[in-house]
């Protein structure tokens, strides 16, 4: 396996298990009272919209070829880093 397969593999695992936590932050959005639903719900949404940028940013990379992929992989490590801090911040204010 290339070190670009490995990457997108770790990528497409990662991206995964975000999705899972999105749609368990959903789900308690989807419990919580009036009030702090509208402003779960503004949060599950934000999260959805990066976790779909983040989708588009792994296609890229699935698109290049192995010599193109190292070249956007810093960028690639900025959306995951930003997805991933917004995931954990979201998850605590949920709690």
């Amino acid at each position: 396996m290339s070190m670009k397969d490995a990457y997108e593999k770790k990528l497409q695992a990662q991206l995964d298990e975000w999705g899972i936590e999105i749609d368990k932050l959903k789900a308690k959005a989807d419990k919580a009272e009036a009030e702090a639903q509208l402003e779960y719900y503004r949060q599950v949404e934000e999260l959805r919209s990066m976790q779909e940028e983040s989708n588009k940013k792994l296609a890229e990379l699935k698109a290049a070829s192995d010599d193109a992929w190292q070249d956007l992989k810093a960028g690639i490590d900025s959306s995951w880093d930003s997805l991933s801090h917004a995931v954990k911040s979201a998850a605590s204010r949920f709690k």
